[in-house]
């Protein structure tokens, strides 16, 4: 990834991703968890503090080494066993039938190919698992949506190759996934093309 990729993108994303103003969301997000649970996107544990009691272990792919250094005091106060299990969401090193969950957020925007990552969450998902997520993208107004695609090669090339412009839901559905719940509203106090969330609960149909 280079220099600014590997030693400034994961400093970034552990401040902005890491706001107060964030953990509502994550304790959403991450309400209904249980058993054998995946995380795609790990990051800097920003959600360990959220992972309910019906946990029972947490199998983390992050590919950012430093990413998973500044998670280490998360780590340490973890009540769930958490691994380091994986590097990339897009080719996931389990066997099918591994997880009963699967968790996602805000990392959806940055997987290049997040069809394939979408695809192996699937496959390593028990029959009825489900898949958690809270992610920024296309915002539901046609005025805010437009700023995003003007912006997004600019955000793509400071962000790490995060988008501003994914359809979370379409995604979803395109990748054979039957929404169970799904909440889309602006984040309080964010810009509005950055602050587009879908928040929900998504089965394999």
């Amino acid at each position: 990834m280079g220099f600014y990729g590997d030693r400034i993108v994961p400093r970034l994303i552990d401040v902005a991703c890491g706001l107060k103003a964030n953990d509502p969301q994550r304790e959403r997000a991450c309400a209904g968890l249980h058993g054998r649970v995946v995380e795609i996107g790990f990051g800097s544990g920003l959600n360990v503090p959220f992972y309910p009691a019906t946990v029972g272990s947490v199998s983390a792919v992050e590919p950012a080494d430093l990413g998973w250094r500044l998670a280490g005091k998360r780590l340490a106060a973890a009540t769930v066993p958490i691994e380091r299990a994986g590097l990339d969401g897009q080719s996931l090193p389990f066997p099918d039938d591994s997880f009963d969950s699967a968790l996602s957020t805000w990392t959806m925007c940055t997987i290049p190919d997040i069809a394939a990552a979408l695809a192996e969450v699937r496959r390593v998902l028990v029959p009825g698992g489900t898949l958690h997520f809270v992610e920024h993208g296309l915002a539901p107004d046609a005025s805010v949506r437009r700023w995003q695609n003007r912006l997004n090669p600019v955000q793509k090339a400071v962000a790490g190759g995060c988008n501003l412009n994914r359809d979370i839901r379409g995604l979803l559905e395109t990748a054979g996934y039957r929404i169970r719940e799904i909440d889309v509203f602006y984040a309080e106090d964010t810009p509005k093309i950055v602050g587009a969330l879908s928040l929900g609960v998504a089965v394999p149909a």
